[in-house]
């Protein structure tokens, strides 16, 4: 029996569960660097959650999550210098990483089985009131699967860790997304040219697909916590074990000869698991309270985050 793929599992798509069509648009994948291919993976499991949150249907879902995977394909192009320099891009760099776009969106038109997906590389990095590139168009002339692959894709490149950068948390990255959705003066709009008055209005992404994001993020709290708490429970049970094997311990030590200590030693070796030594027993204690401590201050932290995402608003 075949296993077939839920598109809106919660989960990130793997390649191995998709049919022979989408598992050869995939494959284009294969020719980007390792972090390229990373994100081009997370991107394309937030597009699937956030489409699954603004209750599209199965057959687009798919589709924008294809998009989403393939998204960043014009980067094999980009020189590695650029691509993977360690610190922030020059203006000329810069300029020469935004081709990827284009680039993308030429190798997509050329081949038959990729010319579906080929918005998604070319409109990923246009906003709604005509501030992104690599056309700067507006919100009427921007597909809908770009629209949602921008907002995953600017919320993994802020969040996750960079060569060049620092991370930066959750709520921040929201709050970046956020203004984002806020109407911002366009400046150097060419030939005079006005913009319609409700595009005016417009920020750079649509303020329904980030609030989806905020429901995703906060899925991936929940799971967080979940797996922190199962993991504590775990760390209590070995607790437990290292305690009993402490009591032989402090005995061994205060016993008044060798037959004594001896005897205790034996106890505490039948609490303990291979490759643990009963020297090690107190450290071994104190770093799993220790373990336990971080854990359960981490938990505030996740907790403290998700009541945060709660209170946002756009």
């Amino acid at each position: 029996m075949t296993e077939e793929f839920d598109f809106f599992s919660k989960t990130a798509l793997k390649s191995y569960n998709l049919d022979e069509k989408i598992r050869y648009q995939l494959s284009m994948l294969d020719s980007l660097d390792a972090y390229t291919r990373r994100h081009s993976e997370n991107v394309a499991s937030i597009t699937c959650r956030l489409c699954e949150y603004l209750k599209l249907d199965e057959g687009f879902t798919i589709y924008c999550t294809t998009c989403a995977y393939l998204h960043d394909i014009g980067k094999v192009f980009i020189p590695p210098s650029v691509l993977q320099k360690p610190s922030g891009l020059t203006d000329e760099e810069y300029q020469i990483m935004k081709t990827h776009t284009t680039i993308g969106y030429k190798m997509c038109m050329k081949d038959p089985k990729l010319r579906p997906y080929a918005a998604g590389t070319l409109y990923h990095h246009e906003a709604l009131n005509g501030s992104g590139y690599p056309n700067g168009v507006t919100a009427k002339d921007i597909p809908y699967e770009a629209q949602i692959i921008r907002v995953a894709d600017e919320f993994e490149a802020i969040s996750a860790k960079r060569q060049y950068k620092t991370h930066v948390g959750i709520i921040e990255t929201l709050n970046m997304l956020i203004d984002d959705t806020k109407p911002t003066p366009i400046k150097n709009v060419k030939d005079g040219l006005k913009l319609m008055a409700d595009e005016t209005r417009l920020g750079k992404v649509d303020r329904k697909i980030v609030k989806a994001l905020f429901k995703v993020s906060l899925d991936d709290i929940e799971y967080e916590i979940s797996a922190r708490i199962d993991y504590i429970e775990y760390l209590k049970s070995e607790i437990k074990r290292i305690k009993e094997a402490l009591k032989y311990y402090d005995k061994m030590q205060a016993a008044p000869n060798e037959k004594k200590k001896e005897y205790y030693k034996a106890g505490a070796q039948a609490c303990l698991r291979r490759n643990e030594t009963v020297e090690a027993i107190p450290s071994m204690y104190e770093e799993l309270n220790n373990s336990i401590n971080a854990r359960k201050a981490h938990i505030e932290k996740l907790y403290s985050e998700a009541r945060q995402i709660r209170h946002l608003s756009v």
